[in-house]
């Protein structure tokens, strides 16, 4: 079952298995000695041979490279890169959203201790160039810079031309930036990264992270659809690309989104929705569990977006953050709509859970660690009558919703395919006080 491919590179091995299912984090999974496996670009049903990146003592993670009999559901995915970007390019639509759904009964059974009935995801067809945000590291070819992602499951660069899943200007703009890069160049080892936002109408704004103390002459030109460029040193002890001293910065650093009928400014570095029109069918369904004139708590609320996007239905609300960028924004957000009775403060949900009452509709879209211990502990003693939520991360939700069982039923849920041809989705829980199901 096990190979040694190349007796050169001794630490290199390779192993035959056939592949069960999908799980959660998006790889297949079969069993080998006993031994769970679990293997990237491999689909249920498949026979392939994989390279194994590690041999622990209770699993094994492999890479397939050679798809010994396919799936009928494999596709051709659309780059030679998917793996590092997009995993799932390699699977057709209809499978991808029923192993979602999959994953996720699985997911809340596991975690939550329950199983979502009827349980559906929306999608839509449009399965590319739908990010509204990227980040790109670098490479050297050819002794040119270019794009570059992390390989799967490893340290070293792939180098891109650019990714399908990005709005089509964020590829040009990053491709412009790029050139510029090489013709003052700027050496690999001072580069970090380049982030890249889009307001889904063509306009673009980007920042650069370098590694060292760096100025120029020329720098690339701004024009009607790109709209800001900025560097920013970032040192080189700490991986992220966290902004230590802005080096240069001219045009914008936000972009105006239309969301809901909404005007939404967003930075280049606080949360904001990647993917637009499926966050806007979610937030048609959270209008569903509003009372007319709600007072509503929009926890970890980035900009604003649930919040404001949803004040037509809502008497008050407090925006709760503790991104001061994202926080900044809340508050022109709140001023640039007219919304009376909203307000913003900067600070950690676990710090603030007096605003949590039993009058109050609480809304949350927390971060993929989900909710601090303390939120949980105040909506169990104050009993809020409704609790909306929606995450990322099934695995944190799942454990949230358990912890909150003791007074709470879920009464809806749903799925949403924000990231096509990635293993990830968007999960929205409405959570009542009562054992009743919602009307």
């Amino acid at each position: 079952k096990f190979a040694r491919r190349n007796a050169t590179k001794p630490f290199i091995f390779f192993m035959q298995i056939k592949i069960d299912k999908l799980v959660f984090g998006g790889q297949g999974m079969g069993k080998i000695d006993g031994k769970a496996a679990f293997v990237w670009n491999a689909l249920p049903g498949e026979e392939v041979e994989a390279r194994v990146l590690k041999n622990k003592s209770n699993f094994i993670e492999a890479v397939a490279e050679k798809i010994i009999f396919p799936s009928p559901e494999r596709v051709l995915a659309q780059e030679s890169h998917y793996l590092s970007c997009s995993p799932w390019q390699i699977l057709s639509t209809t499978a991808e959203d029923y192993w979602k759904k999959e994953i996720a009964r699985e997911t809340f059974y596991k975690f939550g201790g329950f199983e979502p009935k009827n349980l559906e995801i929306i999608s839509e067809e449009k399965r590319f160039s739908y990010r509204n945000k990227m980040e790109f590291s670098f490479a050297v070819v050819d002794d040119k810079i270019t794009l570059a992602f992390f390989e799967r499951g490893g340290r070293s660069h792939t180098p891109i031309d650019g990714c399908i899943l990005a709005e089509a200007c964020i590829n040009d703009t990053a491709k412009n930036i790029l050139a510029w890069i090489n013709e003052v160049k700027i050496p690999i080892r001072s580069l970090k990264s380049l982030i890249l936002r889009s307001d889904s109408q063509g306009k673009t704004i980007a920042a650069l992270f370098v590694k060292d103390h760096l100025n120029f002459e020329i720098y690339p030109e701004l024009t009607p659809d790109f709209l800001g460029f900025h560097i920013y040193f970032s040192s080189h002890l700490t991986p992220a690309s966290i902004p230590h001293e802005i080096l240069y910065t001219t045009g914008q650093n936000y972009l105006v989104a239309d969301l809901n009928g909404f005007k939404l400014k967003f930075g280049l570095l606080s949360f904001f929705q990647i993917n637009v029109p499926l966050f806007v069918q979610a937030l048609k369904d959270i209008e569903k569990f509003l009372e007319p004139e709600a007072r509503i708590l929009d926890f970890y609320s980035g900009v604003g977006a649930i919040g404001i996007s949803l004040s037509k239905k809502v008497k008050s609300c407090v925006c709760v953050d503790n991104n001061k960028e994202a926080i900044e924004y809340a508050v022109e957000n709140i001023a640039l709509n007219g919304l009376k009775n909203y307000e913003a403060r900067l600070t950690s949900a676990e710090k603030i859970t007096e605003l949590i009452t039993a009058d109050k509709t609480v809304i949350f879209d927390p971060p993929r660690e989900g909710l601090h211990q303390k939120v949980v502990d105040r909506v169990l003693a104050v009993e809020p009558s409704r609790v909306l939520y929606l995450s990322c991360n099934l695995t944190t939700q799942a454990r949230d919703i358990k912890l909150l069982s003791e007074k709470y039923t879920p009464v809806f849920h749903q799925l949403y395919n924000f990231f096509p041809a990635t293993p990830h989705v968007e999960s929205l829980v409405i959570l009542s006080a009562t054992k009743d199901p919602l009307k």
